[in-house]
Parts: C-alpha cells; structure tokens; sequence
C-alpha cells in the first residue's frame, strides 16, 4: 500500500438501509516543515511521498533558488517531517515579503493579482509546441490509469510532466499546487528540458495552478476540471494554454488556442478562435 493512503480505517457506513461497521482507507495528511539556512520558513501539508521534489519545486517557486545547484545541501528527515536546506548564496529572507499582495497594474491584465514572489518568478511562456486533441485525450487516460491513490480514496490529485505522446513523470499528493511543486522539482533535480512539454492535471484550473505552471515553465496544461476566471485571464496573459473538461472525446480550450491541432499527423490543422 502506499505511503499516501492508510487503509484498515474502522468506519460506519450507511448502505441506505442500516448502518454497518466496516473499513476503508483514507488519504494520509502530512506536516512537511522546510528550515532555509537553520531558520524555519514554511510549512507545507502534503502527502508523505516525493518529499525532496516536493521541496525542491517548492523553494523554486516561492524564488528562493532559480536552479538545483543553488543548494549547497538539502537534508531530508522523512520520518519526522522536516527539510533543512543550506543555500551557497545567503540570503536575508522575510516570510511577509512571500506572502504580501502587490497591487499594481500591468497594462490593465491580471498580474496586479501576484504576490510580490509571483511577480518574480512566473514568466510568460514563448513555447511554440503543438498538441493534438487526441494526445490530449491520450495524456488524460494515461494520468488516469496512474491515479490508483485517487480511485481508492478519492482524496488526492494528480499531475504529470509529459511530451505530446507520454507521461514522463506523475505524482500526486492532496495538495494540487504540491502535485505541481513536486513536478518543478522532479524538473530541476534531473535538468529535464521543458519547451516540448505539457502538463495533465486532475485538478481545477485556478489562478495558482497557472501561476505554477508558468514558473515551471510548461506552455500547455490539460485538466479533467474547471477553470477559473483568474485562471483563465492568468493564462491568456502568461501564454498558457489552458485545456478544462479534458474527458472521452470532449474538451474545452480557454486560452492560446494556436497551440492545439484538432487531428494527429500531417493533415492536422490548429484550432481558430
């Protein structure tokens, strides 16, 4: 069984005629605290597995490291929950700086949205990779076939880093944003090139997604839910495609659709909105 779910959980359950005790499994909740040069900065609650991705990706994202060589070193005490990371660079590093709305304005966009750590890292994505509805279709079937964690507790979400015809890496945690932070640094530890890729998500398409997808780096994002409006505005100007309701045969495309063809192979022409 793995680490995500615990199972053997004596409940009650209703079976619409009485109550019977039984058991079930549950997703496993857990407290991840990241010390940066011996002082605590964050914690993050998140599924116990991946957790030096996980930290990793979550460092790259708040802008404390751009890459994975500006760790001097990252101890991991996976038992009890905690990740002591050393910078080569020093830094002087305030948590109200990392949480702090900037208001402001960007040509009338949505970026006055950003808090100031945002504004810093999440660049608009110039990748010219096409993908077809059917490897879409594709990409969604294979993050589903990966997702047994969800199927037995229906409590944690899925992300996976993919080219236009496979997934290359998949986690899931019961955090969606950590799902993605464990993908960004998955990304970094191994230096994977991401101009060719794409991103398929079991979660809702919110600002925060697409602000994580763009400090990754990924131009396309492909999700089985909803989006958001913020979402939606964020992606159109952070030059993400945004892909919701990804199921069967049908899809929904709410930005940069020049990235989407609507068949495989040669005869394959972009979508034209």
């Amino acid at each position: 069984m793995s680490r995500i779910v615990q199972n053997n959980l004596k409940i009650w359950k209703y079976d619409g005629q009485a109550v019977l005790e039984t058991e079930d499994c549950a997703a496993v909740e857990f407290p991840l605290t990241i010390y940066i040069d011996g002082e605590e900065f964050a914690t993050a609650v998140c599924s116990p597995t991946d957790l030096e991705q996980l930290t990793v990706g979550f460092l790259a994202s708040e802008g404390i490291i751009r890459q994975i060589d500006d760790l001097a070193s990252l101890i991991m005490d996976h038992d009890r929950g905690f990740a002591y990371a050393e910078l080569k660079r020093k830094q002087t590093i305030s948590k109200e700086f990392y949480s702090k709305r900037m208001i402001g304005s960007c040509c009338g966009k949505s970026r006055q949205f950003y808090f100031y750590n945002d504004a810093k890292t999440a660049k608009t994505v110039m990748s010219k990779q096409k993908i077809s509805v059917d490897q879409c279709f594709h990409l969604m079937k294979q993050l589903q076939m990966r997702s047994e964690d969800f199927q037995l507790t229906g409590g944690v979400h899925n992300a996976a880093l993919c080219t236009t015809g496979e997934v290359l890496a998949s986690f899931s945690d019961i955090g969606r944003h950590n799902a993605l932070d464990k993908i960004y640094g998955h990304c970094l530890m191994n230096q994977v090139p991401l101009q060719d890729k794409a991103i398929a998500f079991s979660g809702r398409i919110s600002s925060e997604v697409v602000l994580k997808a763009a400090k990754i780096g990924v131009g396309i994002l492909i999700s089985k839910s909803a989006p958001t409006t913020l979402g939606i505005s964020l992606a159109e100007d952070l030059g993400i495609t945004a892909i919701g309701f990804a199921r069967k045969t049908q899809l929904n495309i709410y930005s940069h659709p020049e990235r989407i063809i609507e068949a495989s192979g040669p005869k394959g022409d972009a979508v034209k909105m």
